[in-house]
C-alpha cells in the first residue's frame, strides 16, 4: 500500500481536490488516515447488508472508489441470489476498483461503472450504500438523489449513508475538528499536509448537518432515519424504506 504523500511538500498553489490518478495510487492509506472509524464503517456495511439484503434484488454502492464496501458486502453476502453494482465517476477509480474485485473469488457479480450518479439508473435494490459520497455532490441536487434513490429500492430495502458532518459555529464543533485533526496527527499527518489537505476539500466538500441528513431522508419518504456510528463529526446512518401494508 503506497503512503499518501500528495500534500506533504508545499504547493505553490493548492488545487481542488480530485480523485484522480495520484489519490488512487494513496487511497487507502489516505482514507485509513483520515476517517476515523473507516474499518469499522465498512465491516459494519457489510453485516447491514447482510441482514436486509433480499433475494432477486441489486446491491448499489454508490461512489465505490476502490470497492472497499462492495468486498465488504460480497464477503457478508455469500450464497444470496443477489448482484451488485458499484459506480463512480473517477475513471480511475474504477479501473483500479474492477482489477480490485477481481483479484477476489466471489459467487456474488460485480458491474463496476464509471458515472454521475446523480444520472444513474436505480431500480430493485434492497441495499444501497453511500459511503462518504453524498458530501462531494452538488448540494442542489442531493434531494433529487436521495429521491432517486428511495424510489429505486424494494420495500423493506435500506440507505446506508456515511458522512462528514458539520455542527456548526460552536465551542463542540470546533472541539471536533480539533480532535480530528489531532487524529491525523498520531496517523503520522504534519500540520502543513493537513491544512493544505483541508485547503483543496474547501471547495469540492460542502458539508450538511446531521440534522439536515436525517430531515431529508425522512423527507423523500423513509420511513426510519437513524445514526448507527459516530466518531467526531463522522457519521454514518442508516434509512429504512417501510414495508409495504
Amino acid at each position: 500500500m503506497s503512503k499518501d504523500l500528495i500534500y506533504s511538500q508545499p504547493h505553490q498553489k493548492v488545487d481542488d481536490f480530485q480523485f484522480d490518478q495520484q489519490v488512487v495510487e494513496v487511497f487507502p492509506d489516505m482514507i485509513q488516515r483520515s476517517v476515523p472509524g473507516y474499518s469499522t464503517i465498512v465491516d459494519n456495511i457489510g453485516l447491514l447488508a447482510q441482514r436486509f439484503a433480499k433475494d432477486n434484488t441489486r446491491i448499489y454502492d454508490l461512489g465505490c472508489s476502490l470497492g472497499a464496501a462492495t468486498l465488504s458486502m460480497r464477503r457478508y453476502l455469500a450464497g444470496k441470489s443477489v448482484a451488485i453494482t458499484a459506480i463512480d465517476y473517477s475513471q480511475a477509480m474504477v479501473t483500479r476498483c474492477d482489477t480490485h474485485l477481481s483479484a477476489f473469488k466471489s459467487d456474488i457479480p460485480v458491474t463496476v461503472l464509471q458515472q454521475d450518479i446523480t444520472e444513474s439508473e436505480i431500480s430493485n435494490a434492497s441495499v444501497i450504500v453511500m459511503n462518504f459520497t453524498l458530501q462531494f455532490i452538488a448540494p442542489e441536487k442531493r434531494q433529487a438523489l436521495l429521491q432517486k434513490i428511495y424510489d429505486g429500492l424494494v420495500p423493506g430495502g435500506i440507505l446506508i449513508l456515511s458522512e462528514k458532518v458539520s455542527i456548526g459555529q460552536s465551542t463542540g464543533n470546533e472541539s471536533l475538528i480539533d480532535l480530528h485533526h489531532e487524529f491525523k496527527r498520531r496517523n503520522g499527518y504534519s500540520e502543513l499536509e493537513i491544512s493544505q489537505k483541508r485547503a483543496a476539500l474547501e471547495n469540492v466538500m460542502k458539508l450538511d448537518p446531521l440534522s439536515g441528513h436525517l430531515n431529508r431522508l425522512t423527507e423523500v419518504g423513509f420511513s426510519e432515519a437513524l445514526t448507527w456510528f459516530q466518531c467526531f463529526n463522522f457519521t454514518s446512518m442508516l434509512a429504512i424504506k417501510a414495508e409495504e401494508e
